[in-house]
Parts: C-alpha cells; structure tokens; sequence
C-alpha cells in the first residue's frame, strides 16, 4: 500500500511489556502477560461507511488514502499496514462492585501505535474485528447500531470539550451478526461493522487490578513503570514518590472527566473499573445516554434498571470507588500507602474545585461560592420536580430579562404539564433570586451570556437522534450519520434549520427500543 513509507508505529505496549505466549484465539486464563497476539478476523466485504476528517487529519493519513478502498481493508481488519503488530489487551476489573476476574479485550483489537510527526503517539484498535482469548464465548463483532453510537459519540464528546478517546472511522463489515438485544431468547440478525478508535492508550484501571489480583507483583511494577513511562512522561523523580505522583495524577484526570460528564448531562451508563481509563479519558460507549427530564436516578442501562449502581447522580461517587480499588491494586507497590490516600484526596479537591467551576460558568458567574453552590442545588430540585430537559433548561437562562424575571422563558422546556404547573411559584421565587445575584456580580451582560454558551451545549447526541441515524443507516442511507457529524462538530453555537436537533424527546420515543434505555449490546 502506498501508505506505508508515510506512517510509523512503534507500538511501544508491547515492546516493553510481556506477552502470552500461546498463539491461538482459544479462549482462556491468560496469565503473567499483559497482552495476546491476535490477528483480526477478515470481514466479507468491508466498505467505508464514515470518517472523522478531524481525527484522519490528526493522523496525518493522506487523503487519498482514506478515500481509497485499501482504508475499508485496514479499518475492517482484512490487512495491514507495514508496522502494525495487533494485540488484545489482558485486564480484569470490578463490574457492579462485584470482582469479575479476568475480562480482556473480547471484541477489541489494537492494531499497532501510530507515531505522527508532531511525535505523539496514537493507538489505533478496532472495535468489533472478531475473536480474541478474551471473548468469553462471544464472536468478537459489533452490530452497526452500536458502532454508529460510539463512532459519533466519541466525536461528540471530544467537541464539547469532554477528555474522550477519538474516532476515525465506520467501516461495514458486509457481513450479519446474530444478536439478542433484550436478552430476551429473540435474537436476530444485523448488520455488522467495525469502529477504529484512537487513543494515546486504552490501558484501565483493570489493566493493574489483574496482576495485583493474582500476586503477579513483578508484572504489575512493569504496568506501572510502562504507563509512567509512555503515557505521564511529564512526571519526574523515582520509585515511590513517582507512582504517588502517578497515581494523583490518574486520580486529578479522573475528577475532571467525570465533572465534564456532570456539566453537559452525560450518563456513561456502564462505570466499571475496566471501563476506566487511566488517562482520564471517556472510554467504551456502550449504554451511555443524555440527561433529557432532569432525574439523577436515572440510568441508561437496562442491566442496571434494579440497583441503578451508575445513575447520572453518583457518577462521582463511582469514580472515586474504582479509583480507591486501583488504589489498592497498587498498594503492593508502596511500604506506605499514604501516597495513595494522597491521591484520593487530590480526586476529592479535584472535583470540588471543578464543580464551583463549572456551576459558575453554567450560571453565568464570574465565581460561585457556597451560596452560589447552593442557588444551583435549588435550580437542579426545581429541574427534577418539573420534569425540565436538562439542556435546554440551561440554555432558556441565557435568555432571561434580569431586570424582570418570568418564568415564560422556561415554557419550551418541560416535559409535563402538571409537573411544570406544580414548580410555578417556587420556580419564579428562583428566578427572582438569581436575577439578583446576576445584578451582584461583576460580569457584564455580554460577558454572561459568552460564559453561559461555553458551558452549556445546545446541541447534544440524544439517544433518539442517534437512532433515527441508525435507523436510515440500517436501511442503507447514512445520510443520518452525516447530518449528526455536522451538527456535533459545534455543539455549543445555535443555528438556523437544526431546530430537530435541539429539541426535546418526542413522544414516540418514550418507549422506544434504543431511545430510553439500552442494554451492554445495544
């Protein structure tokens, strides 16, 4: 391929760190090794269904390469490139606050570690290219609705600023995959399709609570000094001091992703500890959604519909347990854990730094203190007793008259007439109040509203605007998908003629199949 004197993989993973010896994609315990060889499985007839121009640009992948049908036979993992080495990744990790043991890559491959000339490092792994040791029994694929979800949702999240692995491509795979998507003993045939995702690196929280798990200290010092090494070159120092820098850093990152997640309304749905990532990254899309009604009990997994473990309101909460459970995965690693708890508690000042942040520039405040924190928890009560579609709720503020508060500018945002009729008063006592503390602070009003559009999106991927694409996409027409990567390019500036996608939940898709919940296979 003409490609292959343009690009460079180093794919340092698994230069530095030991792998499993046995060849084959039989499924089993794979230990002392942090990673498989694995070849993806060739696909029947893979066509480029999708791109992100941004991340094949952040590539450096020539255009006439993408646009060529030797980037189907990559991207679908039927060849190649000169340097690539696949590899699926060994981990285990926590799933619903229970130990699961080892999980592994199962339908993930890493195709090698792109250098670009900027000289940083990208991982580029296909999601849905087959079996691996770690598929559990499954096939390896993924269904084109799930690849449609993640392929755009990456991209959206990176455009509203949230730290999040990329995406570059959406390849179809020509071929069918079986799939029940209730779990519900009807399963049915669909299209399948593979995502390349793209990420400095997808080592978890899981990648070190394997290891530590089953003793293997000398493997997970290794992972350590791996990671460190790649992936925090910034850190300096040695030996202890170092992994306790190391790990408040994981911890810092990890508060800033999850107080992103809490400012644009995005419930991962999914928050076990070996879906996450090490680098403060958004990792693996599967049932995520978007806060519509204001309900912080709610969660977009049908499997966790009972315990509601990874609703929208404890996401902090659940960060800061898998992080205490990395904590003493590495705990082996320390003669005294101080530096551990010296993390956790970096997480906690973290994030309370990023929530004042972030809750003054969602009001529109030059600052938030605690009388401000407190305004806002009262705002959050009357958005969840009204039944408010979170994002516009925080976009009708921005058009508030200062000088005379009126509820009527909300009208547009409700989801139930009796709720909306039973918030009224209290609603404009609101109102009232944060006129006046808007009249105390120092910001012009023009500098307001340029905060308040910063901080809070327009337009979001709402779970049935990705269906209504995957819909058209399932009939051939990706038309949708298209008209969705335009939109979440710039979430944040209103436009003309995008009215559909900056509405509220229609009523057909209260109850729809992929618009409310969703299932891990959805």
């Amino acid at each position: 391929m003409d490609t292959a004197d343009t690009l460079r993989f180093d794919n340092r993973l698994i230069q530095r760190l030991p792998g499993d010896p046995e060849p084959s994609n039989q499924r089993r315990e794979v230990r002392g090794a942090a990673w498989s060889a694995v070849m993806p499985t060739p696909v029947a007839a893979p066509s480029t269904l999708a791109v992100w121009p941004e991340v094949a640009n952040l590539l450096g992948l020539p255009a006439a390469f993408v646009d060529s049908t030797d980037f189907a036979e990559v991207f679908a993992g039927n060849a190649l490139l000169e340097g690539m080495q696949p590899w699926a990744a060994n981990y285990g990790g926590h799933q619903f606050g229970r130990w699961a043991g080892q999980l592994g890559d199962g339908r993930a491959i890493s195709l090698g570690e792109l250098v670009t000339a900027d000289g940083r490092h990208w991982e580029l792994q296909l999601k849905g290219a087959g079996p691996t040791p770690y598929s559990r029994g499954a096939d390896g694929r993924a269904v084109l609705r799930s690849s449609i979800r993640e392929f755009l949702c990456s991209e959206a999240m990176h455009h509203l600023g949230v730290p999040t692995t990329r995406a570059l491509s959406l390849v179809g795979s020509g071929e069918g995959v079986l799939r029940d998507m209730f779990y519900d003993g009807h399963p049915e045939i669909e299209p399948g399709a593979i995502v390349c995702r793209v990420a400095p690196s997808f080592l978890r929280f899981g990648s070190f609570e394997l290891p530590a798990s089953r003793g293997e200290q000398e493997l997970l010092q290794q992972m350590a000094d791996t990671c460190i090494a790649r992936d925090f070159p910034e850190l300096q120092g040695s030996g202890e001091s170092l992994l306790g820098d190391w790990f408040a850093q994981i911890a810092v990152r990890s508060a800033e992703m999850v107080a992103h997640w809490m400012r644009v309304g995005f419930v991962h749905g999914v928050m076990n500890t070996d879906n996450m990532s090490v680098l403060g990254l958004t990792i693996d899309y599967g049932p995520y959604g978007w806060m519509e009604d204001y309900d912080p009990e709610w969660t977009p997994n049908t499997t966790d519909a009972q315990g509601r473990r990874y609703r929208f309101g404890t996401q902090p909460q659940v960060v800061f347990w898998n992080l205490t459970r990395l904590a003493q995965a590495l705990a082996p690693l320390f003669a005294d854990v101080q530096p551990l708890q010296t993390g956790l508690e970096a997480f906690q000042t973290t994030l309370a730094a990023c929530t004042r942040r972030d809750v003054a520039a969602k009001l529109g405040l030059s600052a938030a203190d605690e009388a401000d924190l407190q305004l806002h928890q009262r705002w959050q009560q009357l958005m969840q007793d009204g039944a408010m579609d979170m994002t516009l709720a925080y976009r009708a503020l921005m058009r508030l008259d200062v000088a005379a508060p009126d509820a009527g500018v909300l009208d547009g945002v409700f989801y139930d007439p009796a709720r909306q009729a039973a918030v009224r008063e209290p609603l404009l006592q609101w109102l009232r109040d944060y006129a006046a503390r808007l009249h105390a602070d120092p910001l012009e009003a023009s500098g307001r509203i340029a905060r308040m559009t910063r901080a809070n999106p327009l337009y979001v991927l709402r779970n049935w605007l990705a269906q209504e694409a995957i819909e058209r996409a399932s009939q051939g027409d990706m038309g949708g998908v298209q008209a969705l990567q335009e939109v979440l390019r710039d979430p944040y500036t209103e436009r003309a003629g995008l009215e559909h996608y900056a509405g509220k939940r229609p009523a057909w898709a209260d109850h729809k199949a992929g618009c409310s919940m969703l299932s891990c296979s959805s």
